[in-house]
């Protein structure tokens, strides 16, 4: 662990205050979920709580299903970073910062479609040019905790209305598994 050399008490209600210089550099949001953990020596770890990062495993078979059937590139993300892909290597986005546009796509709450493409973020900081492109948003409990994106580079590919349904079904199933859970 590195020390940041910030000391809190904690208040007559049992709270700490995590200064907002950190909450900013770990994309904490008012209402995020977080996790505590205690070790053996007494240290008391707090970490941000992804849902969907609880169902990895689930995440990765339904990104190889939907490689395998419509063969896009298939992204799952949480709401900071990705954590499962099929049709590319692994190093190009797996455990990488989300872009502006996946976070736009869960605040919104709705499909972005882009069956003819043009240049977009993935993960943060990457542009690239897709030539179709369908991102879905996961939501579960009225709150958004993902994305599913489906991505062609081919040009002679166009995304079809079959693809963005692929997409929606697949965030829809991972909502009612969250939602159940």
């Amino acid at each position: 662990m590195k020390a940041t050399g910030i000391v809190r008490r904690i208040d007559e209600l049992g709270r700490v205050v995590i200064p907002k210089e950190i909450r900013r550099t770990l994309r904490m949001r008012e209402g995020d979920p977080l996790e505590i953990f205690v070790d053996r020596n007494g240290e008391v770890v707090l970490k941000k709580y992804s849902p969907i990062g609880e169902m990895t495993n689930v995440a990765k078979e339904i990104v190889e299903s939907m490689h395998e059937s419509a063969g896009h590139i298939t992204i799952i993300s949480d709401k900071d970073e990705i954590i499962a892909l099929a049709g590319v290597p692994k190093a190009q986005y797996l455990n990488k910062q989300i872009s502006a546009t996946l976070e736009d796509v869960m605040e919104d709450r709705r499909t972005l479609y882009q069956p003819k493409g043009g240049f977009y973020e993935i993960a943060k900081n990457q542009k690239e040019e897709f030539h179709s492109l369908v991102v879905a948003p996961i939501v579960a409990g009225g709150d958004p905790v993902g994305t599913i994106t489906m991505i062609n580079p081919d040009p002679k590919y166009v995304m079809s209305g079959f693809e963005k349904t692929m997409a929606e079904t697949a965030a829809t199933f991972l909502s009612k598994h969250l939602s159940a859970d």
